[in-house]
């Protein structure tokens, strides 16, 4: 039976028969499709990028970086999709899915399943060292863009009604890297081969490292506001990466409170892909907004000091 069954907003959704997995049995096998499209994309920014460069080509990359990013990878796949933190039309998700699958990071199912299996493991007295990012830094890196972790007992996967079953997403998983194909030849058509160079292999091999980066130091350094009981992993917050994460970065947030549509809970905090929420939720394409203030209390968390209590209460968070 899926979890997805569950009332509880903070579950982990699409994962089951977890009463007969381990988070901790498994060995990290090279993952030949995904380390040859990360490494080449790599090598072709590296050696690309500065025989193209040009301001117009630039700001190509930074364009389409904000986009798919924001709209695709923070929104449709994260906060729509897996956390399901807001409705919206169908159409508008499927949009903001593809876009995410744009970013070239891999599809919807398949991320969908990645997010998860992590997310359940680092709630566990114990899991393994790769879902804990325990290796150093370069190596973590390799494996990460690499590798993947083979679980001895996996748990089953199953997203649910909408998702699962939908031929559109099943599609994108199986043909995610052709999605480039499409956006290379508009900008061939618009720019010519400096577009090309700089809004698809430039951003591609930025985002899966940044993607990495991002998660690595999300969960091994930086301030936190809330610690999860009993979680092997405890997420940290890394400030300086909020704008180019789409605010992604104030991840122990949202290890406190998962299905929130908002991550930087206090002031300052840049969220941009929750802004973008917001803007949806303005012209009636965004409702059921989930937050801290109209969720169910959540279990189990710890706030690290008083400032934690300053924007969700102690009702909120029952600890």
């Amino acid at each position: 039976m899926s979890n997805t069954s569950s009332s509880d907003p903070y579950r982990v959704n699409s994962l089951t028969h977890l009463e007969m997995a381990s988070p901790v049995e498994g060995r990290i096998v090279w993952d030949a499709p995904r380390s040859l499209w990360n490494g080449g994309m790599l090598i072709a920014a590296l050696v690309l990028a500065p025989l193209t460069v040009s301001w117009d080509a630039m700001a190509v990359f930074l364009v389409t970086s904000a986009v798919t990013l924001c709209a695709g990878h923070s929104v449709g796949f994260h906060r729509r999709l897996i956390h399901r933190s807001f409705e919206c039309p169908k159409w508008l998700e499927r949009v903001m899915v593809w876009l995410g699958t744009a970013v070239g990071m891999g599809g919807p199912l398949w991320t969908i399943r990645l997010h998860d299996m992590r997310d359940w493991a680092q709630r566990q007295v114990d899991c393994h060292a790769f879902l804990a990012h325990k290796k150093h830094f370069v190596l973590d890196g390799i494996l990460y863009l690499h590798g993947r972790l083979v679980l001895a007992r996996p748990p089953g996967f199953d997203p649910g009604p909408g998702i699962g079953d939908d031929p559109f997403y099943r599609f994108l998983d199986r043909t995610w890297m052709l999605h480039q194909v499409p956006i290379g030849l508009a900008l061939f058509a618009l720019g010519g081969w400096p577009w090309v160079v700089w809004g698809v292999f430039v951003r591609v091999a930025a985002c899966t490292t940044m993607h990495w980066c991002i998660s690595y130091f999300a969960h091994t350094q930086g301030p936190q506001t809330w610690l999860v009981d009993d979680a092997v992993v405890q997420a940290h917050n890394v400030p300086i990466m909020a704008i180019p994460t789409m605010g992604e970065s104030w991840h122990n947030n949202h290890h406190a409170f998962p299905s929130s549509a908002r991550h930087g809970l206090y002031p300052g905090q840049i969220d941009l892909g929750w802004e973008f929420v917001r803007l949806l939720r303005a012209v009636g394409l965004a409702w059921n907004v989930k937050l801290p203030e109209n969720l169910p209390p959540r279990r189990g968390i710890t706030p690290v000091d008083a400032s934690a209590l300053e924007f969700v209460s102690p009702e909120q968070a029952q600890m």
